[in-house]
């Protein structure tokens, strides 16, 4: 079970983190992944952490400013979000597989998504 957590409201140029705490998953046997959904548009990739490497990729919007991270403590992903845009507005949702991919249907686990907006 996924459990998504930390979005908010926040100013432009503002940071924030996202986190997803991970139950009965294991971080090293499964890839995560964050994606967003703005309504009226398809869900998109933003960050992908493969299983072991790990490797990271990053949607090109998103490089230098979004960080995902692995917390073996918590057994959770944070998503670290800096030099927020506008454009950021989104759910935003956690997820995890047995494979790495950058298409929703590689996951079979999804987090239930947390709102995070972006105005001034």
């Amino acid at each position: 079970q996924l459990q998504a957590y930390g979005g908010g409201h926040v100013q432009p140029g503002g940071s924030l983190t996202l986190s997803c705490a991970m139950s009965g998953i294991t971080l090293d046997g499964h890839a995560q992944a964050w994606f967003r959904q703005v309504p009226g548009k398809e869900r998109e990739w933003v960050a992908v952490l493969s299983k072991s490497d790990p490797s990271k990729f990053y949607k090109d919007s998103v490089k230098g400013r979004f960080t995902m991270s692995r917390d073996y403590t918590k057994n959770a992903v944070h998503l670290q979000i800096n030099n927020l845009k506008p454009e950021d507005t989104a759910v935003y949702f956690c997820a995890a597989g047995r494979f790495v991919g950058l298409l929703e249907n590689v996951y079979e686990y999804w987090g239930q998504g947390t709102l995070v907006t972006v105005s001034s």
